[in-house]
């Protein structure tokens, strides 16, 4: 008696439908493994830029406490208006405080004529980023030919 030994097709099937998951698994934990890479490095990045912002930030302030005693001390020398406004036309109004080779901090100040001593001695017109270059994007599109 000739009996055919059949084969089920559900062991190949299988194998090769095991495979594919192995595959697709490994496929998307590399790619969350570069994608989480890639999040750190713009992480560090975005830490840096707020260090260098923040560490310019408080040379500012610091200036602007150096500038506020001069100016309490110049009022207090001084006996009238006019000397007061002929000793504060040597500051400076416009002071700068790098944060990158690209960009820097940009303080100017106004300095009315107090009332009292109690008075502030100056404004912060503006507190603002400005870039020292212009920034060129990439916007080409690279096509196989």
């Amino acid at each position: 008696m000739d009996k055919k030994k059949n084969f089920p097709m559900n062991i190949g099937l299988s194998s090769i439908l095991l495979i594919f998951v192995v595959l697709c698994l490994v496929s998307f934990s590399i790619l969350s493994i570069v994608s989480a890479n890639a999040d750190k490095k713009l992480s560090l990045k975005v830490l840096n830029r707020s260090i260098a912002y923040y560490n310019a930030c408080n040379e500012a302030e610091t200036t602007l406490r150096d500038v506020d005693e001069q100016l309490h001390t110049i009022y207090s020398s001084s006996a009238d208006t006019s000397s007061y406004l002929a000793s504060i036309s040597t500051l400076e109004q416009t002071y700068h405080y790098p944060i990158s080779d690209l960009q820097e901090l940009e303080v100017t100040l106004n300095y009315p004529v107090p009332e009292s001593a109690n008075d502030t001695f100056y404004e912060i017109i503006s507190w603002k980023v400005i870039n020292l270059q212009d920034v060129k994007y990439d916007e080409q599109l690279h096509v196989i030919p």
